[in-house]
C-alpha cells in the first residue's frame, strides 16, 4: 500500500485509512480482527468520532478490544473528530476540551495524532477554537488538526485566530458522489447540473494550501443511498468497467474504486468504513493501481458524470 508523506506534519501514513464508526456492536474479537488485517494490509491510520456508536461508544470499544504497544502506537494514527452533539454542533472551547479528554480516556491513549473539527458549526468563534488547539498542543494531547466538511471560506474564518496548521479536510467523495472533482470540468457551462459549485472551489483550494483531502463514503452511491458496486441496477455500465480495469490489473472492482480516488493528484486519503477484513484487504491492493489517464476518465464517464 502506498503512504504519503502529509503536508503541514511530521506524519507518514497510509492512503487508506480505516474507519471506526460502525464497531460498536461487534465483539472485541472481531474488533482486533478488522485491526489486524488493517495492520497486514498496510493501514496505519485509524478514524474515529466522538459522536460513533453512541457519545464515545465506538472508541471505548476500540480502547478496551485493541491493546497498544508503545512501539504499536507510535506506528499507527489515531484520529479522531469533534463537534457533533445530539441536535447541533459545538466548537466551543469547553466542548473541545472536555471532548478530547474523553476521547483520550475512551481510546486509552495519552495522544490523538490528529483531530478534526467535524461538521462546521455556525456559531463558530475562531479565538475558542485556537485557544483550545494550542493548550491541546502545548500539553501534547493532540499532535496535528484539520477539519471536515469545511468549505474554504469556513476554514479561512478559523484561520483568523487559529495558528496550529488545518492540515486535513474529510470530505465525501466516490466515484457517483464526485461533485468536489467533475464541477470544475464543466465550470462555465450554463444549464448543466454539474456545473454547479457547491462546496466552494474545495479540491483546489485543497491543493493550494497543502491540505490533505480525506474521502469518506468511497463506495457510496449518494448521500447514504448504498453502495454502487454490484448495483447492475442503476450502474451497471460503471460496474461493468470497474470489472473489467480489476481484472486487467489483478485486483477487485473495490480496489479499482479506490484506485480511482487515490489516482488523483490531490493526493487523497480514503476513509473506509468498513467492518469487513476483505474488503480492507482489496481496498489496499487497490492503493497500489495506477490507473492511466485514459482508465480514470473511462471510470468518470461510465458513472454517468459528464466530460464536455
Amino acid at each position: 500500500m502506498k503512504t504519503l508523506e502529509l503536508p503541514q506534519t511530521d506524519l507518514t501514513a497510509s492512503d487508506v485509512i480505516v474507519g471506526l464508526m460502525r464497531i460498536n456492536d461487534m465483539s472485541d474479537e472481531d474488533i482486533r480482527s478488522l485491526y489486524t488485517a488493517s495492520r497486514d494490509a498496510g493501514v496505519t491510520m485509524f478514524d474515529h468520532a466522538a459522536i460513533y456508536g453512541g457519545w464515545h461508544g465506538c472508541e471505548e470499544r476500540f480502547g478496551a478490544a485493541v491493546t497498544l504497544s508503545a512501539s504499536e502506537r507510535a506506528d499507527i494514527q489515531l484520529q479522531t473528530k469533534v463537534g457533533i452533539r445530539q441536535g447541533y454542533f459545538d466548537f466551543s472551547y469547553d466542548h473541545i476540551m472536555s471532548s478530547v479528554e474523553e476521547s483520550l480516556t475512551a481510546l486509552r491513549t495519552d495522544y490523538i495524532d490528529v483531530l478534526l473539527l467535524h461538521r462546521p458549526d455556525a456559531l463558530v468563534e475562531p479565538e475558542e477554537v485556537a485557544k483550545a488547539f494550542d493548550e491541546l498542543h502545548a500539553a501534547g494531547k493532540v499532535h496535528h488538526f484539520g477539519v471536515s466538511n469545511h468549505t474554504p471560506g469556513q476554514v479561512e474564518l478559523l484561520k483568523k485566530s487559529v495558528t496550529r496548521p488545518l492540515a486535513f479536510n474529510q470530505v465525501q467523495l466516490s466515484i457517483t458522489h464526485a461533485n468536489v472533482i467533475t464541477q470544475g470540468l464543466a465550470a462555465n457551462m450554463g444549464g448543466l447540473d454539474q456545473s454547479i459549485d457547491r462546496d466552494n472551489d474545495i479540491l483546489n483550494y485543497s491543493r493550494l494550501h497543502d491540505i490533505t483531502p480525506q474521502a469518506w463514503s468511497p463506495f457510496q452511491k449518494g448521500f447514504f443511498d448504498g453502495v454502487f458496486l454490484g448495483d447492475r441496477e442503476h450502474y451497471a455500465e460503471l460496474n461493468d468497467v470497474l470489472e473489467e480495469l480489476a481484472s486487467a490489473h489483478g485486483v477487485t472492482p473495490t480496489g479499482i474504486a479506490v484506485a480511482w480516488i487515490t489516482r488523483h493528484p490531490a493526493h487523497f486519503q480514503v476513509v473506509l468504513g468498513t467492518t469487513n477484513p476483505q474488503r480492507v484487504r482489496d481496498s489496499a491492493a487497490g492503493s497500489d493501481v495506477v490507473l492511466t489517464r485514459e482508465e480514470w476518465y473511462r471510470v468518470l464517464t461510465a458513472a454517468g458524470h459528464t466530460v464536455p
